[in-house]
C-alpha cells in the first residue's frame, strides 16, 4: 500500500471564486430582477433597444456591433440596475480578447503636416484682370453709347408715360405740372411692332392685381397695379393676361383701345396675339 498522493490529490486546486462567478449577462439579468424591473423598464430607462438587452442578459453580444458598443452598453445597464459597472468591464474584457487599443492620434494630423505653403499674391493674375475690367468697361461705354436711340422702345417695354421717340423733349409747363394717366401716348401706340402682340394695362380708375405671362407660361408680371399706374408687355406671339378687378382697367393691344366693358370687381382672364384686339 502506497503511502504517497494519489494522482487525483496531484490536480491543481479549482478557482472556486471564479466558479461561483456569474456570467455579464446573468449578472446584469440577476440584478435587474432583484431590482424588481422588467427588460421594457430597462430599455424605457436606459434608450437600449429591448432585442439588445435580451441579447446581453444571454450573454450574446453580436447584436451590439462591437466591442466598443458592447462595453458602453454593460456600463449603461449596470448603472440601470444599480450594479457597479468596472467589474463587469474587466470581466468582458478578460473573455473578449482584452480592452481595445486606443486610436493612434497620427492620423488626425496627418492633414496639417502636409498643407502646402503659403504663397505670395500672383501679380500676373491680378494684371491680366485689371486689363480684362478696363476693355470691358470700354466696351461697354462705346454699346450704351451706340444704343442711345433705343431708349424709346425700352421706355415703351417698362410703361413709361412718357413720349418716345419725338426726338425732342418738351419741359412741362411751370404753373400747371402735367398729371400722370394710364393711356399711352400716340408715339408709343405707333411704336408698337407688327411682328409682336404689344399688351398696356392701365389703372386709372382704381387698382386692381394683375398677372401676365407670354407663350411659354413664363411669368412677365404678377403683383398690384396701383391707381394711374401702367405696364406694358410684349411677346412674339401670345400674352395670357388675369385681372383682378377688371372694371378699373383700360387694355391697349397692339396699339388699339379694347372697347371691352369690363364690370367692377369681375376677374377676366384674357389672351392677345398679333392678329387682336380681340380677346382670345
Amino acid at each position: 500500500m502506497s503511502l504517497g498522493n494519489s494522482p487525483e490529490d496531484e490536480r491543481p486546486f479549482r478557482d472556486e471564486s471564479q466558479e461561483a462567478r456569474p456570467s455579464v449577462g446573468r449578472a446584469l439579468k440577476q440584478a435587474r430582477i432583484a431590482a424588481g424591473l422588467t427588460v421594457d423598464d430597462v430599455s424605457t430607462a436606459t434608450r437600449v433597444r429591448i432585442a439588445i438587452v435580451r441579447a446581453i442578459e444571454a450573454d450574446d453580444f453580436a447584436p451590439c456591433g462591437g466591442d466598443v458598443y458592447a462595453r458602453g452598453h454593460i456600463r449603461t445597464l449596470a448603472r440601470a440596475v444599480h450594479l457597479d459597472p468596472d467589474p463587469l468591464i474587466t470581466q468582458y474584457d478578460a473573455e473578449h480578447g482584452g480592452r481595445p487599443a486606443p486610436t493612434p492620434a497620427a492620423p488626425l494630423f496627418e492633414a496639417e503636416r502636409i498643407r502646402p505653403e503659403r504663397r505670395g499674391p500672383n501679380w500676373t493674375a491680378a494684371m491680366v484682370a485689371a486689363i480684362v475690367v478696363v476693355i470691358g468697361f470700354v466696351g461697354f461705354t462705346a454699346f450704351k453709347g451706340g444704343s442711345s436711340s433705343g431708349d424709346s422702345k425700352s421706355q415703351v417695354a417698362e410703361g413709361s408715360p412718357s413720349s418716345a421717340g419725338t426726338g425732342a423733349s418738351v419741359p412741362p409747363k411751370k404753373d400747371k405740372p402735367a398729371q400722370p394717366t394710364g393711356e399711352p401716348s400716340d408715339s408709343a401706340i405707333a411704336a408698337a411692332p407688327q411682328d409682336k402682340v404689344t399688351v398696356q394695362v392701365s389703372a386709372p380708375n382704381g387698382r386692381s392685381w394683375i398677372s401676365a405671362k407670354d407663350h411659354n407660361g413664363r411669368m412677365l408680371f404678377d403683383g398690384l397695379l396701383k391707381k394711374g399706374q401702367s405696364k406694358t408687355f410684349q411677346d412674339n406671339s401670345k400674352i395670357n393676361l388675369i385681372l383682378g378687378d377688371a372694371g378699373a382697367i383700360e387694355l391697349y393691344v397692339n396699339g388699339k383701345k379694347i372697347e371691352d366693358t369690363f364690370r367692377p370687381g369681375a376677374v377676366e382672364r384674357l389672351t392677345y396675339t398679333k392678329g387682336d384686339p380681340v380677346a382670345g
